[in-house]
């Protein structure tokens, strides 16, 4: 069901333009209008769900598969050297549009992204605890 307020759900239903790339009957595809890289796309399932801890099981399947059949598709005709897909759950983590959606972003040579975190080796007595903390 569509969310009143939702702009993903108002672009799946044709109230707002949206530079379409593909659709099925769970998912629609979509360039994004704020691109980090040439051809940065989004993936939404067409039933609404605001992150990846509340979607229908079968949706996010069918998300992640078009997700990759995208990143796929991106990397060939636009020629990438490799393509993030990365969602984000909740504003911590910098989600602002509350409908599930995967980010496909080609990567090029010198595109200017870069990691949002400087990755360094953890102590193993700290990762121990965290893992019993997880089990």
């Amino acid at each position: 069901m569509p969310e009143t307020d939702c702009i993903f759900c108002k672009i799946i239903a044709g109230e707002l333009p949206a530079h379409k790339l593909y659709e099925d009957e769970r998912t629609f595809a979509f360039l994004d209008v704020n691109p980090g890289s040439r051809g940065h796309l989004l993936v939404v399932p067409k039933t609404h769900a605001a992150d990846i801890l509340t979607v229908e099981p079968a949706d996010l399947a069918a998300v992640a598969t078009t997700a990759q059949a995208m990143a796929k598709h991106v990397k060939a005709r636009l020629g990438a050297d490799g393509v993030n897909i990365i969602n984000s759950c909740g504003a911590a983590a910098w989600q602002t549009v509350f409908h599930l959606h995967f980010h496909v972003i080609p990567r090029y040579p010198d595109d200017g992204l870069v990691l949002p975190w400087k990755p360094a080796p953890a102590d193993q007595g700290d990762l121990a605890k965290l893992a019993d903390e997880l089990r």
